[in-house]
């Protein structure tokens, strides 16, 4: 029997049948993967690459191929990095399978230290060299360990951009020359940091230049998500109004997790029939559980750094942040400023770029905290 679970999840990934559209990209992942071409997969965060690369695993897996996923975002080194893909391996593959007992035959050459949470029950792995040669031969040695069983591996790394941060500076090269040498092994190299992703693999020192395809993931366009919303409704018995859809996808820029999370809460009210005066309320409450978390961001950030983060959040997207107009009607002060002050905020996260023709946007990261600035100030 199917869980009774709500349509719209915000955290992991259930199966294709809350997962919404993305045809075209995952028919590029899956073609570029069934062809041997490595690809770099870039978006800002929470708009679902994750989900994006696990959905792609669904249909992989259908046809043998063996899909790893390694979630690198809290790695700061070489140990946490080799530690990860450890235990994504182990993970995967259970002793009971032929090729995780395999694995664990070969881990155990290794000498790791195994346990177990004992909160949750869930593996975990570490290694104990005491010198990074050893690391480098670890990591080494799990990459053509998965490439020589008989089976086609997609070896997924998300967050990728981290390891440019790692103290350890030669790892994107000791990866390049490892993965040159893998017959049966295809990457997907996934980040929300854009820049350092294109530079990483697009800049003709770097050791992963030109090595990849790039394929770039926005928001899911409006009609097909108003479409997915009305569905997931409808199969409940249950039905939502147009003008409701249509406010909810553009109060949230059809960003999927602020998306995702109002259509949850409201979902979960468990009205027969939604209208927009429902989802506005949805919306309010959303921004009053998260009112003492924003309130300190002010404490946070610079004088300067906060009036243009206010202010790009009143405009909604900033093309000219640096013209005086825009610095007088916001009292912000001189362009240097102004300049320092957005790449702060840039850093943080605070504020991303979009691309535009023949320009570069910026608006507020974080939609919630978007929209609460607006009504707040």
């Amino acid at each position: 029997m199917e869980k009774n679970i709500n349509p719209f999840p915000t955290i992991g990934y259930e199966t294709k049948k809350y997962f919404c559209n993305r045809e075209n990209e995952v028919a590029t992942l899956r073609r570029n993967m069934e062809n041997g071409i490595n690809t770099t997969l870039i978006s800002t965060r929470r708009i679902g690459k994750s989900a994006l690369i696990y959905r792609l695993f669904e249909d992989l897996e259908v046809n043998r191929f063996a899909c790893v996923y390694v979630d690198i975002y809290a790695c700061t080194c070489l140990k946490d990095f080799t530690e990860a893909l450890a235990l994504a391996i182990f993970t995967k593959f259970p002793e009971k399978r032929t090729i995780g007992k395999r694995f664990f035959d070969f881990l155990k050459g290794l000498h790791p230290v195994i346990s177990y949470d004992a909160l949750n029950g869930q593996p975990e792995i570490r290694f104990e060299f005491s010198q990074t040669k050893e690391y480098e031969h670890t990591l080494r040695s799990l990459l053509v360990f998965l490439d020589s069983q008989q089976v086609e591996v997609v070896l997924a790394l998300d967050e990728f951009q981290q390891i440019a941060d790692f103290p350890e500076k030669n790892v994107e090269a000791l990866l390049r020359t490892v993965i040159q040498t893998l017959k049966n092994s295809r990457f997907i190299f996934s980040g929300s940091k854009k820049h350092l992703m294109l530079e990483m693999f697009n800049t003709a020192n770097r050791p992963f230049f030109s090595s990849t395809q790039t394929v770039g993931l926005s928001e899911i366009p409006t009609d097909k998500y108003a479409t997915f919303i009305h569905e997931k409704f409808a199969e409940r018995n249950r039905t939502i109004d147009d003008d409701a859809v249509d406010f909810i996808l553009s109060w949230t820029l059809s960003h999927t997790f602020y998306t995702q999370t109002i259509c949850r809460r409201t979902f979960a009210e468990g009205k027969r029939r939604v209208d927009i005066q429902l989802v506005k309320h949805i919306c309010d409450e959303q921004l009053n559980l998260q009112q003492t978390t924003f309130m300190q961001y002010r404490n946070l950030l610079s004088p300067v750094q906060w009036q243009l983060l206010l202010a790009v959040a009143k405009e909604g997207l900033v093309t000219e942040p640096q013209s005086q107009a825009f610095l007088r009607k916001y009292k912000i002060g001189a362009a240097s400023s102004a300049k320092k002050a957005l790449q702060a905020l840039i850093d943080k996260e605070m504020v991303c770029t979009i691309e535009m023709p023949n320009k570069t946007a910026y608006r507020v990261y974080n939609v919630f905290l978007m929209r609460w600035m607006e009504r707040m100030f």
